[in-house]
């Protein structure tokens, strides 16, 4: 009875853990859009969520700051036709992001132009 408890228990551990580090986007405000524009410093192709810092202009009576944009997957981003090359440190951008609700300076990835190519990075759904 003791190993059926333990199995039971490591299993129910194993099985929520994953969703328990999956986090919300409700730190995003979903109603509203900015638009940020400067220049890459950093592409990280990483799970759960890639991560995108921008050295933006100052907006808004804001300083300039480093930007912490984040989008989706790794793996949803490839179907989507990103690749770890999509964005290169150095490379000017004007990007279209769902800011933090706690006005930090951050948001949710919607769309990005960059600059030097013309080339439009989107999400599949937008």
């Amino acid at each position: 009875m003791k190993r059926f408890l333990s199995a039971t228990l490591f299993i129910g551990v194993a099985l929520t853990a994953p969703a328990q580090a999956h986090h919300s986007f409700a730190m995003f405000d979903s109603n509203n859009q900015i638009d940020i524009e400067g220049t890459i410093k950093e592409f990280a192709w990483t799970n759960p969520h890639v991560a995108i810092y921008v050295a933006a202009k100052p907006i808004a009576g804001k300083p300039e700051a480093v930007w912490a944009i984040e989008a989706t997957s790794p793996g949803n981003l490839t179907r989507m036709g990103w690749s770890k090359g999509t964005f290169k440190p150095g490379d000017r951008v004007k990007m279209t992001i769902r800011p933090l609700r706690s006005g930090e300076p951050g948001g949710a990835f919607s769309k990005a132009v960059i600059v030097d190519t013309g080339k439009e990075v989107l999400l599949k759904n937008e």
